[in-house]
């Protein structure tokens, strides 16, 4: 990643935190008319939760390969963290994927977790987010009324792949656990940004 590069994603990343991001209220969520569609082409507020303690944003293609590689380890962290209030979503970017390529990545990749699809990159555009697979968290800002959200990683899911077609045996650092684990633990966590290796992101 260029220094440039690094600067305006660091900048946006500030600049999202500093406005809290993105209210949940229905009112808002009418207002700002969401582009984020569920597989039947409606319309969703992905941050209209209620008793969410954290919501987890997966960003995915469906012929990335690294993408799919780590299908097993975002179904292991969404299991595990299930019964801390944490809520998974798969975002699905890229515009030329269609429905039923979704439709069928979902089941071959024998996910449960809800997926999204968010083809004017909304939500690419609100979290900073590069390649795929990619996430992003983010926790309610408690002091906020009606209730916003604001992001607190976004990044690798871990350090696994060095580069891309270039490996580790094993992850060394589990990035995407230790957040949700500091999370789930009622531990503050700071805002925190790493590089994900992966699929470019078409704009």
């Amino acid at each position: 990643m260029s220094v440039n590069r690094k600067i305006s994603r660091t900048g946006l990343l500030i600049f999202s935190f500093v406005l809290s991001l993105i209210g949940s209220s229905a009112g808002e969520s009418s207002a700002r008319q969401s582009q984020v569609l569920d597989l039947n082409g409606r319309a969703v507020e992905p941050f209209q939760l209620t008793d969410a303690q954290a919501l987890v944003l997966v960003f995915l293609r469906t012929d990335c390969p690294i993408s799919n590689r780590y299908a097993p380890e975002v179904k292991r962290l969404s299991q595990k963290f299930s019964g801390h209030r944490v809520t998974f979503r798969l975002i699905y970017p890229g515009a030329d994927e269609t429905v039923e390529a979704i439709r069928q990545h979902v089941k071959d990749y024998d996910y449960s977790i809800e997926p999204l699809r968010d083809p004017q990159h909304e939500l690419v555009k609100l979290t900073g987010v590069e390649v795929t697979p990619e996430t992003a968290v983010f926790v309610p800002d408690k002091s906020a009324r009606p209730q916003k959200w604001r992001m607190v990683y976004c990044g690798r899911i871990d350090d696994r792949y060095v580069a891309f077609g270039k490996m580790r045996p094993a992850p060394t650092v589990r990035d995407l656990e230790q957040v949700l684990a500091a999370i789930a633990a009622g531990r503050e966590v700071k805002t925190k940004v790493t590089k994900a290796v992966g699929c470019f992101i078409s704009s």
